[in-house]
Order: C-alpha cells, then structure tokens, then sequence
C-alpha cells in the first residue's frame, strides 16, 4: 500500500485571448486614458500608461495565450474586466461549477465515484467569496454525504500545499481518499490596464485524487516538502478591511501586483535549493529525476531554475515541461496542468518532481515515482 496520486482533471474555459488581441486592447484603453488625462500627464502630476506588443509579451514570460471564463469584458478597452455576473445564492457558484468539472475528470480516471471520497481540499489563490467555503459546496455538488471540506489559500504555492495536507490526512488515519480541486478565475483580480502584468494570468481548473491504495496505476508519493518566507514583492490587498477604509477602495493594490524581476532574483535560487535538498534527502539524484512539472509562471525563470540544478543538461527542454505558453500564468493549477498533461509517458519506476512558487514567498516539492 501506498500514497498515490490516481487520477487528475483538467477544465479549460471556453475562451482564449491570444497577445495580439490583448494588446489590441490594452493599445485602445492606453490612448483613451492618456487623452483623457492629457492635462495633468503633461503637468506631471499624473503618470501617463504605456502600451504593449505580442513580441514584448512573449519575451518577457513565454506566454501567447490565455483562457478566460469571460472574453468580452477583458477586451473592452472602457472595461478592461471580466464580465461574471454574480449568481444567485441558490445557485451553483462559477467557482464550484468548474470545481466539479474537472472533479468529475479525476474521478473517472481513478475510477472512483463521489461516494469513495473522505474529504475535498480547494487549494488556490483567488476565492470568489469568503464562506461558506467553496469545497463544501463542491463535496454537495458532487453528491457527497460523508466527510469533510475545506479552502485554503498559499497562492501559486497553493495545490502543491494541498497535496501535502492530503497526504497527512491519509497518514493521520482521517481519511483514506482525498479529492484537491484548484479552480483559479485570476481574471478577476488581475489589473488588465498595467503594462507590466495585464498579460499573466488565465483561468482554468485542476484537480487531484489522492489515495492509499495498492493499485496499479497511478504516482506514488514519496515526499513532500513545504517552505515559505515573508515578501512583498507578490501582493494583493483586497480584504474584510478595505471598506473600513474608503480611501483606498478602487487603488491599484486591490488587484495583484508584484516586482518581476525581485521575484525572479530572489525564488529562482529559493526554488533550485529546495528541490535539490528535497530530492537528495529522499536518496536520490536530481539527475535520477525524468520530468519536473514546476509553476508555470515564465519560461525564462523555469530554464533558469532548471540550469541552476542540472547545468547545461537543463537545456533539455523535455525535463520541464511548459504548457504557459498556451494557458498562461494558472496560479496554483500551472504544475498540476503540466503534471496532467505531460506524465502519461512516464514508464514505471521513473521519478519526477511537482513544484510551485509564488507570493509569500510559498514553495511547494512533491516527489513522485511512476507505479
């Protein structure tokens, strides 16, 4: 018997904005807001907003395209948000919609069926409302009637830290199957009219069944290993509290900010140490490891990870997977889509490494082997 992952799902929005219509739109909403402000800009009282290009966009992060789960909203240039209407209380919520979708996906391919769960964790960065929470209205839609739920939220480190909590439910004996959804909408906290981060993030879902069992099939878990350490060069500060405080309502740090380049300086050594610590106390070599399925934020801050731990033999781009260039910046679900994606190839008894990173700084390892 062992800890194993047997089954994960995918739910991809409908949507895909590609970078030539991203800036298309971003280009319209900078020339109506730097006419609009003309007076004070050349004053210089106010900033005046820079525009983009797809070739900026793609060298910058790798990234080409995004899904959305609202297209419109984000390409008006008066608008530069989703449009996602509220729903009723009575109804299913969007997140818990596309929670239980790509549940559903996970379910087949463990062959398991609701009733087999003794737990749901929903791991992400962005929650559409702070309770109830939102795994207990998925542990519902799915028509469960036993065990327990939660959210809980480590950002982009979020799905690698729930996998550990579900490891440790299973080894503390109070559950035995485990169901991690990460059902990331960053649409809607992302500020589309900023240069610098409007083209990061897209949304979709992942989730996870983790269980012990001695099937055939499926990824062994062999360790887990959590770091964080304070920073806040990744923030966003929508809370409880911002109405106490009207003044800051509508500020720019409501939605994500962060320093780019402090971020890639500072986790890409972060992250390099703690796989490669991760790995050796485990026994092994990174060099025994076959794919590493890490955060998919930038291509050039994951060859730099791999460079720093393999050398030149990083180069190879098959150890680490990039799937951001099509679905961008997914937050916590980025290693699990690659890890979804990618892992069917794997022939028993390889080894590989599941890894995110993100505000915090938050880094999550997941050594896995191939049954």
């Amino acid at each position: 018997m062992g800890i194993r992952i047997t089954g994960t799902g995918l739910y991809t929005p409908p949507y895909s904005i590609s970078n030539v219509e991203l800036v298309q739109s971003l280009n319209a909403h900078v020339e109506q807001y730097n006419l609009q402000h003309a007076a004070e800009i050349e004053a210089g009282t106010l900033e005046a907003k820079r525009g983009s290009s797809p070739e900026f966009i793609e060298k910058a992060s790798g990234i080409k395209s995004r899904y959305v789960m609202n297209k419109e909203g984000v390409l008006d240039p008066a608008r530069m948000a989703p449009i996602i209407p509220e729903r009723p209380n009575e109804a299913l919520s969007i997140q818990a919609e596309i929670a239980v979708a790509a549940a559903k996906d996970a379910l087949k391919m463990a062959g398991l069926e609701p009733e087999d769960l003794d737990a749901v964790i929903m791991a992400c960065s962005n929650f559409q409302r702070a309770y109830p929470a939102v795994a207990i209205e998925v542990q519902a839609a799915l028509g469960m009637t036993r065990g327990y739920a939660f959210d809980m939220n480590v950002a982009c480190s979020a799905a690698t830290f729930g996998l550990q909590q579900a490891v440790d439910a299973i080894r503390s004996g109070s559950a035995k199957r485990v169901l991690m959804v990460n059902p990331e909408i960053t649409s809607g906290h992302l500020n589309w009219t900023e240069r610098d981060s409007h083209f990061i993030f897209g949304d979709v879902c992942t989730a996870v069944i983790i269980e012990e069992t001695d099937s055939k099939h499926g990824f062994e878990i062999l360790g887990t290993r959590l770091l964080t350490q304070f920073s806040n060069n990744i923030r966003n500060n929508f809370g409880f509290l911002n109405r106490g405080d009207e003044s800051g309502i509508g500020k720019p740090d409501k939605l994500f900010k962060q320093n780019g380049q402090k971020v890639y300086r500072e986790v890409s050594p972060l992250v390099a140490k703690t796989i490669t610590d991760h790995v050796q106390d485990l026994g092994f070599q990174l060099t025994d490891v076959r794919r590493f399925w890490l955060h998919q934020a930038n291509a050039n801050m994951n060859a730099l990870i791999l460079k720093m731990m393999l050398g030149e033999a990083g180069s190879d781009s098959t150890r680490a997977p990039i799937i951001l260039d099509e679905y961008a910046n997914t937050s916590s679900a980025g290693s699990i889509i690659a890890f979804h994606k990618t892992s069917a190839d794997l022939n028993a008894g390889d080894l590989g490494v599941i890894c995110s990173f993100g505000a915090g700084y938050s880094i999550g390892s997941v050594v896995v082997r191939k049954v």
